[in-house]
C-alpha cells in the first residue's frame, strides 16, 4: 500500500481490516526489524502517537488536533520518511494502521502498554493495562513495550499502576525486549486535573523509583521529561535515558536548545518524541523532524 494518506488510503486501510484481519500477523511477522536500538545517528529517534488511545487529543491550541486520523497518519507519515527518524511509539492500532502502509520497515517500534488512565476522568492514575501486553509485543515483532507510571502521593490508586508496571518490566525482560518507563510525581491540581511536577526533585525521584521496578533492570530504559537541572536528573541512575519531547511549545526555539543541552549527556541515549514534531507551531513536521536529527547526531 502506497504511503500518502487521503480518503482512498483510508477507505483501503477500512478494507483491508473487513477482509483480510489476518494480514497484521503476517505483515509484522514479515516486517525487516533494526539489529539494536542504536538508531541511525548512533541515538534513537522515535516518534510518538500514542495519546489519543488515552483521550489526550489536544496539540497546542486545537483540542481535536489528534482526532483526525488520516491527518495524524499523514504527519506520522511524513516524520517517519525523514533521515535520521528511527522508529515509532504507538498503540496496536496506529501500528496496524503503518504496517498496512508499508512505513515501518527497518524501524524500531515500541508498543504502548497502559492506556487505561483516560484523561481527565476521576480514575487517570489508576492507569490500567488496556493496550499492548509483552507477549503481544514479542509475537509482533516489537522491540520493546512503553509504560507510564504517575505517582500521586494522595491516589491510593498509585500502587496497582506501580504493581502493574513493576510485572510489565519482568515480563518484557523475559521475553528479551526493552521496557521503556515514562515516570512522574503527579497531583491533582484546585481544578481536578492531573498535573506532572517538573522539578528536579520529583523528577529526580520519580526516575529511581522507576529504576527499581520488577527483578530485573537488563532491559529498563527511562524515559525522562526535560527540566533545567538535567545533570542532577541524570545523577540519580545508570540506566539508559531517552528524552521526553513534552507538550507542543509556542517558543519552539527555547524548547529546542533546552533539548540540545540535555543531549550532550552520554546517558541519554535518545528522544521520544510526539506533539513537539508532529504539530509544531509552523505546522512544517519535515523542519521539525530535521532539526531533531541535528541535534542527536551531533
Amino acid at each position: 500500500m502506497r504511503a500518502r494518506v487521503d480518503g482512498t488510503t483510508v477507505a483501503e486501510l477500512v478494507d483491508a481490516r473487513v477482509r483480510d484481519p489476518e494480514c497484521f500477523a503476517r505483515l509484522a511477522g514479515e516486517r525487516r526489524r533494526p539489529e539494536g536500538l542504536t538508531g541511525s545517528t548512533g541515538r534513537l529517534l522515535l516518534v510518538a502517537a500514542d495519546h489519543p488511545a488515552r483521550g489526550a487529543l489536544r496539540a497546542g491550541d486545537v483540542p481535536l488536533a489528534m482526532g483526525d486520523r488520516a491527518r495524524l497518519l499523514d504527519r506520522i507519515v511524513r516524520a517517519l520518511e525523514r533521515p535520521g527518524v528511527d522508529g515509532f511509539l504507538g498503540t496496536a492500532d496506529l501500528v496496524d494502521d503503518l504496517l498496512l502502509m508499508g512505513v515501518l520497515e527497518d524501524k524500531v517500534v515500541f508498543g504502548s502498554m497502559n492506556r487505561g488512565g483516560l484523561a481527565g476522568t476521576a480514575f487517570e492514575i489508576d492507569d490500567r493495562f488496556t493496550g499492548y501486553d509483552a507477549a503481544a509485543i514479542h509475537r509482533a515483532g516489537l522491540q520493546g513495550g512503553k509504560m507510564l507510571l504517575r505517582i500521586d502521593p494522595d491516589d491510593p490508586a498509585t500502587v496497582r499502576t506501580m504493581e502493574a508496571c513493576a510485572r510489565a518490566v519482568d515480563d518484557l525482560a523475559a521475553h528479551g525486549v526493552t521496557a521503556l518507563v515514562e515516570p512522574f510525581i503527579s497531583h491533582r491540581d484546585g481544578h481536578g486535573r492531573v498535573r506532572n511536577d517538573l522539578s528536579t526533585e520529583a523528577v529526580v525521584r520519580s526516575a529511581t523509583v522507576a529504576a527499581g521496578l520488577g527483578g530485573t533492570s537488563s532491559r529498563t530504559w527511562l524515559k525522562l521529561p526535560v527540566v533545567d537541572d538535567m545533570e542532577g536528573v541524570l545523577a540519580a541512575t545508570t540506566l539508559p535515558v531517552v528524552l521526553l519531547g513534552g507538550e507542543v511549545s509556542s517558543d519552539q526555539g527555547a524548547q529546542f536548545a533546552a533539548w540540545s543541552k540535555a543531549l550532550a549527556s552520554p546517558q541519554v541515549r535518545g528522544m521520544v518524541v510526539g506533539r513537539s514534531l508532529l504539530y509544531p507551531p509552523d505546522g512544517d513536521v519535515e523542519a521539525a523532524v530535521d532539526a531533531t536529527v541535528e541535534m542527536i547526531a551531533r
